[in-house]
């Protein structure tokens, strides 16, 4: 078996951990690596006691006879592992190395008894939803998928005049800071900090909900994922900012964005993970004196 390793960023608190991550992997028979070359330069300085293994920059360049594609770090660091993996359809296990990790489940601590289940391939694969993005004139480096949400968002003070179409019935304008587009997965992400509904990651919907409306009778908006939106924005200032998950560019004014489902689903890893149970432990969700028994 060969993983793929890619991380963001490794600190004197956890570096013990990813070693002590990948000795483990290193225990078991015909295991090979293969590593992000940024992510191998930022450990080398904390430690040498990483196994040999090939190197990558990018999609272009992650080994054919990849996998699995290990994510280490927080949920920002699985969706950036979206844009290495693509639509080769490898799956992805998230390892926690942030801090709160819907998508980053699993946790490295003295006895890791998942890692045995993951090398043996005893887990669930979750196929994630994505979104697509089309858009006049996007910069060809620009990978417009996503598998959170696509948002569109005021660069000045001045509020935004958003037009929205769904399926090619128009509804009514937005008066916003923003718009925001999410797959089931982002549920729990973005849309849910600017109020929108908790749904199950399975759930086959988007998420469309205003940024700070000047509306109070403007709400979030749940269709099925199967709608073609259709969104463009007019305003005192010609430029917003949109952003696709972790990556953004200015838009400008009158620019039509077309948000469909993705082509092709993400394949992430699962392992002891139930969404309910992360909702109690990480949101605290039912924190009620009246429900401690």
């Amino acid at each position: 078996m060969k993983a793929a390793l890619f991380g963001k960023r490794i600190d004197n608190t956890n570096i013990g951990r990813l070693i002590l991550f990948v000795n483990n992997l290193k225990e078991y028979r015909h295991f090979e690596f293969c590593y992000h070359i940024s992510f191998y330069n930022l450990i080398k300085e904390f430690s040498q006691e990483l196994p040999q293994g090939g190197l990558f920059t990018s999609h272009e360049d992650l080994p054919e006879d990849v996998d699995i594609f290990l994510s280490l770090g927080g949920d920002g660091t699985f969706l950036e592992s979206l844009t290495m993996v693509r639509d080769r359809e490898i799956p992805i296990a998230g390892i926690n190395f942030g801090r709160l990790g819907f998508l980053t489940t699993a946790c490295v601590q003295e006895n890791n008894q998942w890692i045995e289940k993951l090398i043996s391939g005893d887990y669930a694969v979750e196929e994630r939803a994505l979104l697509h993005l089309c858009k006049d004139e996007l910069p060809t480096d620009f990978y417009p998928y996503a598998m959170n949400e696509i948002t569109i968002q005021r660069l000045n003070p001045s509020m935004l005049e958003i037009e929205i179409s769904i399926d090619g019935h128009p509804l009514p304008k937005y008066w916003a800071d923003g718009i925001l587009v999410a797959t089931a997965t982002g549920s729990t992400a973005y849309s849910l900090s600017i109020g929108g509904p908790i749904v199950t990651p399975d759930s086959s919907v988007l998420i469309i909900a205003p940024i700070s409306p000047h509306n109070l009778n403007v709400r979030p908006l749940v269709v099925p994922d199967s709608s073609v939106v259709e969104i463009s924005f007019q305003g005192r200032y010609p430029k917003a900012l949109l952003t696709v998950d972790n990556r953004s560019l200015e838009l400008g004014a009158g620019e039509k964005l077309v948000i469909s489902k993705g082509l092709f689903p993400i394949k992430s890893i699962s392992i002891n993970n139930n969404f309910i149970a992360a909702l109690n432990q990480k949101l605290l969700w039912g924190e009620d004196k009246r429900n401690i028994q």
